[in-house]
């Protein structure tokens, strides 16, 4: 369209309408990922943004209501509000992937079900959860014997357990620091996690380390995790980070440690 100008010298305004642009790719230039973010979570915005590369990887986040108490029903309830939160995810913009950020519910619902409430708003998009970008590290890692570490109580830690295992991972140690308020989860600090982690990662009978919540901060003290145990560890974020990353073709070695050093060992669930 030809630029226009209209001067109205007594109010001394000078008027220029359709001024020449061009457009590129815009902030996701490499990739874009969608996130629906819990209502109550402080943690996974932040470790999100310690990760992401800075060029050209672009995050767009929504929120989701979920109450703050951590229970199989409270979980459950999330269901019907998975789509309505897709669809506020920059509507009319194409994106590489779409994760949804609860581990719990993605167990107590169950993987596909999440993928099928995301696809009916964003139909063939790539998804993820934390539990599917857990597996997705397990297998990359080669880890299947993982001591599981969460902050859930025990009915919700059963659940968890059990959906591992259906799933050929076994869990020979499970530690828990049973607290079901979600608003208290996010401020427990990484030197608890730490402490938690480097006690019940060195049994002998297991080959990794997974930190289930994405309430648990780890992003920041996982390299130093892994230096001293000497097997892997990963967590609710930091697997499903890099299951976005890899999901979106992004596949820089990070220094976060040694998951992003590793492609997709295969295609998973949530490319088909």
């Amino acid at each position: 369209m030809t630029q226009t100008r209209k001067i109205d010298r007594e109010a001394g305004f000078d008027l220029r309408e359709h001024l020449r642009f061009e457009t590129d790719h815009g902030v996701g230039a490499r990739g874009r990922i969608g996130v629906i973010v819990l209502s109550n979570d402080q943690t996974l915005e932040h470790e999100f943004r310690t990760v992401l590369p800075a060029d050209g990887v672009a995050l767009y986040q929504t929120r989701v209501f979920c109450d703050a108490r951590v229970t199989p029903e409270t979980l459950s309830a999330m269901a019907p509000r998975i789509g309505p939160a897709v669809e506020l995810l920059v509507p009319g913009l194409p994106l590489d992937v779409v994760g949804f950020g609860c581990t719990s519910a993605s167990m107590v619902l169950g993987e596909e079900e999440i993928f099928a409430r995301i696809r009916d708003v964003r139909a063939d998009v790539a998804c993820t959860t934390p539990v599917t970008g857990a597996f997705a590290a397990f297998a990359a890692l080669g880890v299947r014997r993982v001591a599981v570490l969460t902050p859930y109580r025990r009915d919700v830690n059963e659940a968890v357990r059990s959906y591992l295992g259906a799933r050929g991972i076994a869990v020979p140690v499970f530690g828990s620091f049973n607290e079901e308020d979600d608003n208290i989860v996010g401020r427990i600090d990484p030197a608890s996690v730490r402490r938690a982690v480097l006690e019940i990662g060195a049994r002998g009978d297991v080959d990794g380390v997974f930190v289930s919540c994405t309430s648990l901060r780890l992003v920041e003290i996982v390299a130093d995790l892994e230096a001293g145990l000497g097997k892997p560890v990963t967590s609710s974020n930091h697997a499903m980070i890099w299951h976005c990353l890899r999901l979106a073709g992004i596949n820089d070695e990070l220094p976060f440690g040694r998951l992003y050093s590793r492609p997709l060992a295969a295609p998973t669930r949530a490319a088909q």
